[in-house]
């Protein structure tokens, strides 16, 4: 399978939630407190264009996306671990270690920052950006989203080719064969912890990769999988400097793809894009998904 299998259930119900006319009327018009400048509108056209020259186009996506959707990032003012104190930073061996008290402490979270996570999370949902990437996709203009993110809001927003790299905050997955579950699909017996795969019977954990946890290996390889064929890439929301996402970008523009940054402000990588659109997500992406459904109207 080229993406890891995900709940049909899940994914088929947020596509049905988020139709065509939603999308649409969603994405119709930027926000009106940010307004597109001429120079801006330029860009976005010619982005547009390349967008649909396209042969394969991935999205890489990080917090920033997510913020619009009311997440804060985790460090930095106003971060979540800046205010409640950061998870521990040896928490993939601390579960090794002990899974049956990881796992209470999953069920049952007592420390700030858990507790902060959980709640912010909860009360998270797609925004515009999330829509667009999904409509992107829909249309046959994106062929994978890779996401640093563990929220869940591209698999709520509609996207189903979804390569999350750091895991899924909702799902929980086997150590050994590294199959993901639905929580309601495996039985949780507070008495015997951890829970065993029904397949291998392997332990399972929570998929959010955990500080000092590998990268899955299906995921990762699928991740430079898909980059391998990329011609073009959209960097939405993220500095691109943690590896081995960094690597991503960096691998298209050195077999001459673009790399197209969408964010509000500078960031370590804006030197290296091809292109670097300035603003909110939500907005470029509703206005860039516009102009490239336009592109290929004008061409077929």
């Amino acid at each position: 399978e080229p993406f890891i299998t995900r709940s049909t259930k899940r994914v088929a119900a947020a596509a049905v939630a988020t139709t065509t006319t939603e999308c649409t009327d969603a994405m119709a018009s930027p926000p009106p407190e940010f307004e597109l400048s001429p120079s801006l509108g330029d860009d976005l056209a010619r982005v547009a264009r390349q967008l649909s020259a396209a042969g394969h186009v991935v999205a890489l996506t990080g917090a920033g996306l997510s913020v619009e959707s009311g997440i804060p990032p985790f460090r930095g003012p106003g971060g979540l671990w800046t205010k409640y104190g950061e998870p521990p930073m040896d928490g993939y061996r601390r579960f090794l270690e002990d899974p049956a008290a990881a796992w209470r402490e999953r069920l049952s979270p007592r420390a700030e920052w858990a507790l902060a996570l959980r709640d912010t999370l909860a009360a998270a949902e797609p925004n515009a950006g999330h829509r667009a990437l999904a409509e992107f996709e829909r249309i046959g203009l994106l062929g994978c989203v890779i996401t640093q993110n563990i929220d869940d809001l591209h698999a709520q927003a509609g996207s189903s080719n979804l390569l999350e790299i750091h895991g899924n905050h909702r799902l929980l997955r086997c150590l050994e064969c590294v199959r993901r579950f639905e929580p309601d699909v495996i039985a949780i017996d507070p008495d015997d912890l951890p829970p065993r795969c029904p397949d291998c019977g392997g332990p399972v954990k929570g998929d959010t990769v955990q500080f000092g946890e590998p990268i899955p290996h299906d995921v990762l390889r699928q991740c430079y999988s898909e980059v391998e064929r990329s011609d073009c890439m959209l960097v939405i929301g993220t500095s691109a400097t943690v590896y081995p996402a960094a690597d991503f970008p960096m691998e298209v523009l050195r077999r001459g793809g673009c790399v197209i940054e969408v964010n509000p402000t500078d960031t370590d990588f804006s030197a290296s894009a091809t292109e670097s659109l300035r603003g909110p997500a939500g907005a470029l992406l509703s206005r860039l998904l516009d102009l490239a459904k336009s592109e290929a109207g004008a061409a077929a």
